[in-house]
């Protein structure tokens, strides 16, 4: 399927060989949107599910090379089953969620926006940082919506700790991401795949861009690397770390942040969040746990993208902060310190079967 995966002439099945014909990129705030969603893996069939239970939206069709799959979701969501990105476009849609594989994240993207569509590009918003610019440049020239869907944003727990550090002197932030490997994945490793939400919510929480990164990374299991230690300073001074890797058999996703006068534990899975603070001379302090909403994350991502195609605002994730996190991602990739020779009683990790 288009979502988790695209070998040769996928992008040509996808896009297909048509002149753009523009549209109206003006949305009446009072009609129904017409959406559609391209690449159904596991992500894009969510979008799809999403997107057919909200209000004042029509679920038009979905578009996956892959027919079989396209098909289930087409049926069970009852809208239409197409092939390609033109076929989708054809049918008439004031916006688009691009979900296919990163590598086609530029083509597929450029295609909807030539025809005055709004599109929300899944996370990275491109392979390069020249590409999400590239996309970026023929959204603001179009004069349509970009948002990058970095969904942990969206998260209820992401944004209980975002309330609770607002207006704090941020000294610290430690996040860890870890999980198994994920068979569907083979063109990128855990920093493009899970570093890249954690990169995002660093800024996110700091309001402070990343000046000095310094990376740390390895392949046990995969071709590429499937564990990163991470380490940041931000232009306000934060000193910020991330522990990613694909080798935990169980999925964590934990965030902790320290200001001068607070320490905020949040875990992401089951959204619980922990303030400590008042802290005293002779090491006493209270705790308190945060309230901490029920919404699903997807839901309000897509709600957002909606809003902000309706009323032309800017959206919660511009195509600049998806650009800004990619880079920093790209950074980690290439500005890692030598590579120490492994000792030589290193094996490969034993993988049950």
């Amino acid at each position: 399927m288009l979502g988790d995966g695209g070998g040769p002439g996928c992008m040509a099945r996808l896009l297909g060989f048509r002149r753009p014909m523009t549209q109206n990129s003006n949305v009446n705030a009072e009609r129904t949107l017409r959406v559609g969603v391209v690449g159904v893996g596991v992500m894009g069939s969510n979008h799809a599910r999403v997107f057919a239970g909200l209000p004042g939206v029509e679920l038009v069709g979905v578009a996956d090379p892959d027919k079989k799959q396209t098909d289930f979701v087409a049926r069970t969501l009852g809208c239409a089953a197409l092939g390609t990105v033109e076929e989708l476009l054809d049918l008439g849609v004031d916006a688009i969620t691009v979900a296919a594989p990163t590598h086609l994240h530029r083509d597929v993207a450029l295609a909807c926006i030539a025809r005055g569509v709004h599109v929300l590009v899944e996370k990275p918003i491109a392979s390069t940082v020249e590409e999400g610019n590239e996309i970026i440049d023929a959204a603001r020239e179009a004069g349509v919506t970009l948002m990058i869907g970095h969904v942990e944003r969206f998260n209820p727990a992401v944004e209980a700790i975002k309330e609770a550090v607002r207006n704090e002197d941020i000294l610290s932030i430690a996040i860890t991401r870890v999980g198994p490997f994920p068979p569907r994945m083979s063109n990128v490793g855990v920093v493009i795949d899970l570093a890249v939400h954690d990169i995002d919510l660093i800024r996110y929480f700091t309001d402070s861009d990343i000046v000095e990164v310094q990376p740390q990374l390895s392949s046990a299991v995969a071709e590429r690397e499937d564990i990163a230690l991470l380490q940041f300073r931000t232009a306000s001074g934060v000193l910020a770390h991330i522990n990613t890797n694909w080798l935990t058999p169980f999925k964590a996703r934990q965030v902790t942040v320290a200001t001068r006068g607070k320490y905020v534990m949040g875990d992401l899975l089951t959204r619980q969040v922990t303030e400590c603070f008042g802290f005293q001379p002779d090491g006493s302090y209270s705790m308190r746990h945060l309230s901490v909403g029920h919404a699903e994350p997807l839901r309000s991502e897509l709600l957002a993208f909606l809003s902000a195609v309706r009323t032309g605002a800017a959206p919660a994730v511009t195509g600049e902060q998806g650009v800004t996190s990619l880079r920093i991602a790209i950074q980690c990739l290439t500005d890692r310190p030598p590579a120490v020779a492994p000792a030589k009683h290193k094996a490969p990790r034993v993988v049950a079967g």
